[in-house]
């Protein structure tokens, strides 16, 4: 189970909002590579307020990933993309549901998992 994150928010400069969604849909191979990062996302909350959240197995595996190629390049074309530099938050995963992961144990009691 993936049990550590990082969320990104990140705020477009005016009139960067296409170079952000190029920037962050290129990174996407660069992820693929990174056998510690389970899950990764990038996403647009409004029109130019985008995010990237990427979960990892551990620590490790998440610091790996701030000193990787998709880091370097976000904070190296940080000033020329967005309003702020990049500021990322490290969080905890209480429970996931990831492909190629198994479902709840049946012998958990149902109020263990039920809403």
């Amino acid at each position: 189970m993936t049990s550590v994150a990082l969320f990104f928010r990140l705020k477009a400069k005016p009139g960067r909002e296409s170079d952000v969604e190029k920037f962050l849909t290129s990174a996407l191979p660069l992820v693929h590579d990174e056998s510690s990062t389970a899950a990764w996302f990038a996403i647009r909350f409004d029109s130019s307020t985008y995010g990237i959240f990427e979960a990892f197995d551990d620590e490790s595996g998440r610091q790996a990933h701030l000193t990787g190629k998709v880091a370097q390049a976000l904070f190296k074309q940080a000033p020329d993309l967005f309003v702020q530099e990049p500021k990322f938050e490290e969080v905890d995963i209480l429970a996931d549901k990831l492909p190629n992961t198994e479902a709840p144990s049946k012998d958990l009691p149902p109020h263990a998992y039920a809403p």
